[in-house]
């Protein structure tokens, strides 16, 4: 059984503490009349690659999503969503050059199976994925081409009906703790370890790009809806998660 998540409803005014980090989740299935108002504090650009999407259920996704990330990050740094300006790093990973109480704010975004995931956080990096179980997943060869050999012993080691979920914990932790690194994909999958165990605490066991990483950075999985493994990862141990439902 999924255990249930305190989704509240944000108050009028937020507050970020430094050793809080919040998770907003949002449908990305909205009315078109909501969507029009969520394209229309897009930048050009982010409409403009809206436009080169091929089928409307992504454009559609997509967005939702910028266009709630904008609405989000807007209500911490008391900004209009439309006056956010984007940099990106040299892997692409999107940063806002705000702060908040001289500390910067970081974010990050997952969307998978019609849900969106945003990660925020100040004073820290921070990486964030959902992932809608497919059970077929577990068994077509994506583990042995990207897992680490611990990973994938572990994994196998299993019974057949628990590999699906231990296949998208290992998934979901190992894209959070790149995504909070920000180096994306030039951090090969293979070169450090995670718990994956249905019921084993998130954790990241070695690392072997750099061996003190255990220690700088925290996993935590994100109980969600039936059928979606969700994870969190962030520097530091001396965090808390809270958790805000988006509503339009």
């Amino acid at each position: 059984m999924v255990p249930s998540i305190p989704w509240r409803r944000p108050p009028a005014s937020l507050t970020l503490a430094a050793q809080e980090i919040h998770v907003w989740r949002a449908l990305l299935h909205q009315r078109p009349e909501d969507i029009a108002l969520l394209e229309s504090v897009l930048s050009m650009d982010e409409r403009a690659k809206a436009g080169r999407y091929k089928f409307d259920h992504n454009r559609n996704d997509y967005i939702v999503a910028r266009g709630v990330l904008r609405h989000i990050l807007g209500a911490y740094v008391d900004r209009r969503p439309e006056s956010l300006q984007f940099y990106y790093s040299p892997y692409g990973k999107p940063a806002l050059n705000a702060e908040i109480d001289g500390q910067k704010l970081s974010f990050n975004v997952s969307h998978s199976g019609g849900y969106a995931l945003y990660a925020i956080a100040r004073g820290r990096e921070i990486g964030i994925d959902v992932e809608r179980v497919r059970p077929e997943a577990a068994q077509d060869g994506v583990a042995e081409r990207f897992f680490s050999p611990r990973e994938v012993a572990t994994l196998r080691g299993l019974p057949s009906h628990a590999q699906p979920l231990a296949f998208f914990n290992c998934w979901t932790r190992k894209e959070a703790y790149i995504k909070a690194r920000g180096e994306g994909l030039s951090l090969p999958l293979n070169q450090f370890d995670v718990s994956l165990t249905p019921g084993e605490p998130a954790r990241l066991l070695q690392s072997r790009v750099d061996p003190e990483d255990p220690a700088r950075w925290t996993l935590q999985a994100i109980p969600f809806e039936h059928g979606y493994v969700a994870a969190v990862a962030a520097e530091g141990n001396d965090w808390k998660l809270t958790y805000w439902n988006w509503q339009p």
